[in-house]
């Protein structure tokens, strides 16, 4: 199919809320201030001066009210009309979403049933992504394959470093969700990003041949569930819409995190299987970088 079609069968549009984004540190730190300080109410993302009077924090003649989250490392979101006020949370059935703080200050990371979608220990989610769009060697004019969005850091990073299209595709519509009501999201909205909803493992048989620089595919971790993600079928297909010299990173986690070291062999030989050489695991990256030569 061609890329038109695609979009027009799978195309979401991202709809990022703007608004105003409480923690429990932000609202300590300004409530128990002997005055305005600066601080962020987007995260850490731009600074302003906040003072704090009786239950608002006062900013730009703007009262927000100042709602603490139900538990340390969530986050109240405020609309920017003030109308709505309430946590970055969403529950369907068994599942439980929520943006998580990984940092006082800084990117948050999304959490699934208690599963954190990037390395938090030692590392902060948004230098997480950088270092996967790194070893992807993602470069300038690339036209760039982000198989799992998530919060769209990899897709982000890829636009900083110079990607003049990413295809970014996600199935849940929670994580969208969150995404559109986390700020370190909203660069999803660049014109140079499609965000296309659905199964990574069913659209990537659809997309054009030879038609991408670059594949980010940072996958959930290894289920029965998400199998078909990690099959030879998927490599298949992500070889196919690989340009010739063209590079996959395939974040895979820790081996002793992972399944052990049997899960990331069996990753290796159907990454060759499919083509895919030379084949390497990036230690730092914690995947493997593919190639594919011919």
């Amino acid at each position: 199919m061609e890329l038109e079609e695609i979009i027009e069968e799978y195309g979401r549009a991202f709809r990022p809320r703007e608004g105003y984004w409480l923690t429990r540190g932000l609202l300590d730190e300004v409530s128990s201030a002997r005055g305005c300080i600066e601080a962020s109410l987007d995260l850490g993302i731009t600074w302003r001066k906040i003072c704090y009077d009786n239950g608002f924090l006062i900013t730009d003649n703007v009262r927000i009210p100042a709602i603490p989250p139900k538990e340390h490392d969530r986050v109240v979101y405020v609309s920017r009309d003030l109308e709505n006020a309430y946590e970055v949370i969403a529950r369907k059935g068994s599942g439980f979403y929520k943006l998580k703080i990984a940092r006082k200050y800084g990117a948050p990371t999304l959490e699934i049933n208690g599963i954190h979608m990037h390395r938090i220990v030692g590392i902060d989610p948004w230098t997480d992504s950088k270092i996967k769009t790194l070893a992807a060697r993602v470069k300038k004019k690339a036209k760039v394959l982000d198989t799992c969005m998530g919060l769209g850091y990899t897709a982000i990073h890829s636009l900083l470093r110079g990607a003049d299209l990413v295809v970014t595709i996600e199935k849940d519509e929670n994580v969208y969700w969150i995404a559109e009501h986390n700020p370190w999201s909203h660069g999803l909205r660049d014109e140079r990003v499609i965000t296309l909803h659905g199964d990574s493992s069913e659209i990537i048989g659809s997309l054009p041949d030879a038609f991408f620089d670059r594949i980010i595919h940072d996958p959930p971790r290894f289920t029965r569930k998400t199998g078909d993600l990690y099959s030879l079928e998927f490599y298949r297909e992500a070889y196919r819409v690989l340009r010739i010299r063209g590079i996959m990173f395939h974040y895979t986690g820790e081996p002793h995190r992972h399944g052990g070291p049997s899960v990331l062999k069996g990753i290796s030989e159907r990454l060759r299987k499919a083509g895919f050489y030379p084949v390497f695991y990036d230690r730092r990256a914690q995947g493997f970088v593919c190639y594919k030569r011919i």
